[in-house]
């Protein structure tokens, strides 16, 4: 994540290095990043299952655009989040502590109130450090991971 440079700005600093670069209309956050990304629609219902009860939110490490893009192609949830945190727009990021209290002030709850699920263990004992309960999510196993979180609640 980089939270204040786009990734495709990238691409000429490759070419001018290497003297080589990707075909033109080459676009690393959409070709090389985007365009990978597989929906996890087994989650899905648990965020509309959790959002039937408490407040939900998205606290991301993204690059500029990234987030937005994610959504029009349809590979988030059609969501009404109670909280969005893109890092690329606030310029800190996860595990940055910062990120944190921002969203525990945009969410007007304290950390202990928070259940935060993430698949990056730095994340999470960055989160369970401020006193937020924390979810490892295993996106290699999305359907058990998701049936556990589902559980909860």
């Amino acid at each position: 994540m980089n939270a204040g440079r786009g990734v495709d700005t990238l691409l000429p600093l490759v070419k001018e290095r290497f003297g080589s670069g990707p075909q033109a209309g080459y676009s690393l956050l959409i070709d090389g990043f985007v365009n990978r990304f597989e929906a996890n629609k087994s989650i899905w219902p648990v965020i509309w299952k959790i959002h039937k009860r408490c407040k939900i939110g998205l606290l991301t490490n993204m690059y500029p655009g990234m987030l937005d893009a994610i959504g029009k192609e349809g590979l988030l949830p059609k969501e009404d989040w109670d909280v969005i945190i893109d890092s690329s727009k606030v310029g800190i990021a996860k595990p940055d502590p910062r990120i944190f209290g921002l969203a525990e002030r945009l969410a007007g709850v304290t950390g202990d109130e928070i259940l935060f699920v993430d698949n990056n263990q730095t994340n999470i004992d960055a989160a369970r450090k401020l006193g937020w309960q924390t979810f490892p999510y295993d996106p290699k196993a999305p359907e058990v991971s998701s049936g556990r979180l589902a559980a909860l609640f």
